[in-house]
């Protein structure tokens, strides 16, 4: 701890540098928190816009055609989805995931408080010892104003360096707590991604046989969507643009 200059500025590197590192870890944690509720969000997202396209996709086809029978069973899947995606992903997400992530977002309100304390203690120690500089250069005519102000002074240095060793010592305790704390949220965030997408591919490959099977893949599906669409600007009204 240091003083800058004439203007009794304290000066701390070893506490500016921790609390660098409390910033970075609070923004960093803060962004882990609201992209995993993004995560949940789009999920959800997706599983209603996977209903919506099957109700749609069903006006398409007749009661009874082939097609519509693939339509309906995709319909049942995606609602299947649907409702896990709510009653499984959701809760389970938000009890290993986002509740660990914001009770650790809640402790940084707590160091803020005393970061803030201890600013507003560290100024009013500079201020005291300007004023304590000041009756040493020009004494008063009172003898008892330098005493009061040197005790008082030195009253708000002892609040402030234990403020500030306060904050030296638990800073880094917090940041190196914070793998063994994440580790488990990020192992459930993992697993959690692993089961939904292995249950939603097994429920959509189920229904692979309510479609037609050809051969020669993606590329046959194309050339026969290329194909009706080549009759399609075959018709009248096509050709006459």
């Amino acid at each position: 701890m240091q003083s800058a200059g004439a203007l009794d500025k304290t000066v701390d590197k070893e506490y500016e540098d921790e609390e660098k590192r409390f910033r970075n870890l609070e923004a960093k944690v803060e962004k882990l928190h609201k992209e995993a509720k993004g995560y949940l969000d789009a999920v959800r997202g997706m599983t209603l816009a996977q209903q919506r396209i099957a109700e749609t996709v069903g006006h398409f086809y007749e009661e009874g055609a082939p097609q519509g029978y693939a339509g309906m069973q995709y319909k049942q899947t995606v609602d299947k989805m649907d409702e896990e995606a709510r009653s499984e992903l959701d809760t389970n997400f938000r009890i290993t995931v986002l509740e660990p992530l914001g009770k650790l977002n809640a402790v940084f309100p707590e160091f803020n408080e005393v970061i803030r304390r201890r600013q507003k203690k560290m100024l009013d120690y500079d201020r005291l010892r300007s004023g304590v500089r000041k009756l040493v250069d020009k004494p008063s005519e009172d003898p008892s104003r330098l005493p009061r102000a040197e005790s008082e002074a030195h009253a708000a240095r002892e609040y402030y360096e234990s403020l500030n060793s306060q904050l030296i010592s638990e800073i880094p305790r917090l940041i190196d707590l914070r793998v063994p704390y994440l580790d488990p949220c990020f192992e459930a965030l993992v697993k959690s991604q692993l089961r939904f997408n292995e249950d939603a591919f097994g429920k959509l490959d189920a229904i692979k046989a309510a479609f037609p099977g050809e051969a020669g893949g993606e590329k046959s599906l194309e050339g026969q969507v290329d194909g009706v669409l080549q009759q399609m600007r075959e018709l009248t009204i096509c050709g006459s643009h």
